[in-house]
């Protein structure tokens, strides 16, 4: 890739006009950077009856010829160590080697946040093995070893508190709208006349039960080279109500646009179309780290919120003085301040935001804008149930997806 630079450099010089290098995303991807090249070993201690009461996890990790990505310090083989999952291993115990080869930089986090993939596809398999040789439904098996909602917040064993989950819901949930039983009945009956030869078509059910952990921004856990990976916003109201806002995030198609306007419009009540959202301008972006790792609704949206809620509190003492009661008699109703008791009294927000600039309470600053630097207190833990039904003819390899099931929960 870095060849397609040099080569056009070189033609501009030599040609004495501008020449632009363009790749698609299928060139990027392959000579740019990888990931899941994790060569991993798991073993699990369990019980008789499927109870688990260890895990040990070695992993090979290949860092290409160097590191060129925006891990977290702490971790350079990225949060590798969710790999205990949603279960509850009284004991964990996990080994990263990470080798540097001839290949481009790796251990890029695209399509998921710094090796959480990897870490979930390690633990499910090994659970999936686990059911195989105690002769267990691997749904039954894993319903038998979550973590219970009672025990949230959970400690893993290998070092992270999970806020909240309800596991066993998510999961009985999505077995009950597939009609996980029936299909293991329908399965079995195949299975069966599969051996008697009266069909070549097989059935296969896939289970599937992840946890994440993503919202890189705690500095407690999380920086780039010294730099701690929180966020910040920067919201100003017009004289006229519109928005201006300003994020250290960038969208890369998810639609930032639309969703710190939203925040926005329901903590000050001006609608999402008066608000302008400005991300990725080096010159006016305030301190961010990026967007990446599903970090940017839980720390640069929480940072949104925060500097919405400021510039409320303002605007509260604002309507209070105009209305000519204590601040304290005020209550919040979708885009202003009405006195309580009483809703024909209220100012709106484009009202109080006139009366900021032009006549705002006595020994009160002027304006109506707010600054918010929001450092996580934790990770956030989502996490989820996928299900898949597959026919299969064992003739042709021909394989059929009858049915995939997701349930996802959007911490």
């Amino acid at each position: 890739c870095l060849s397609g630079y040099i080569c056009a450099i070189v033609a501009s010089i030599v040609t004495g006009v501008p020449v632009k290098w363009v790749e698609d995303r299928m060139e990027n991807l392959s000579t740019t950077s990888f990931a899941r090249d994790y060569h991993m070993t798991a073993e699990i201690a369990a019980k008789n009856d499927g109870t688990v009461t260890g895990l040990k996890v070695h992993v090979l990790a290949d860092h290409g010829g160097f590191d060129a990505c925006a891990d977290p310090s702490k971790w350079p083989a990225g949060f590798f160590n969710i790999v205990t999952g949603s279960y509850d291993f009284p004991a964990a115990h996990l080994e990263v080697d990470g080798v540097y080869t001839n290949k481009a930089p790796g251990g890029v986090a695209y399509r998921c946040s710094f090796r959480v993939t990897e870490a979930a596809y390690c633990i499910e398999r090994a659970m999936d093995i686990l059911a195989q040789k105690l002769d267990m439904d691997p749904a039954d098996l894993r319903m038998k070893n979550f973590v219970k909602a009672e025990q949230f917040p959970y400690h893993s064993a290998l070092g992270w508190e999970y806020d909240s989950g309800d596991y066993h819901t998510a999961m009985q949930k999505a077995m009950d709208t597939i009609g996980y039983r029936e299909l293991r009945a329908e399965q079995k009956a195949k299975q069966e006349a599969f051996k008697r030869g009266e069909t070549r078509e097989i059935m296969g059910i896939g289970v599937s039960f992840f946890t994440e952990i993503v919202g890189a921004g705690p500095s407690k856990n999380c920086d780039i080279l010294g730099v701690a990976m929180f966020d910040s916003a920067e919201i100003r109201v017009h004289p006229t109500g519109s928005v201006i806002s300003r994020m250290g995030t960038k969208s890369q198609g998810q639609g930032h646009e639309t969703t710190w306007a939203q925040i926005i419009a329901t903590e000050i009540g001006i609608p999402a179309a008066d608000i302008m959202v400005e991300e990725g301008n080096t010159d006016t972006a305030p301190y961010g780290l990026g967007t990446y790792g599903s970090r940017s609704t839980p720390v640069a949206g929480a940072a949104i919120a925060l500097a919405s809620r400021k510039i409320r509190n303002k605007a509260q003492m604002i309507a209070a003085h105009m209305l000519e009661v204590s601040e304290y008699d005020l209550e919040w109703d979708v885009d202003g301040f009405q006195v309580k008791g009483n809703p024909q009294a209220r100012k709106s927000m484009k009202e109080i935001a006139w009366a900021a600039y032009h006549a705002p309470p006595p020994g009160m600053e002027p304006g109506l804008e707010a600054v918010s630097y929001y450092d996580p207190p934790n990770m956030t833990y989502p996490f989820g149930a996928y299900l898949c039904v597959m026919d299969i003819d064992v003739d042709t390899g021909v394989a059929k997806t009858r049915r995939f099931y997701a349930l996802d929960d959007c911490e």
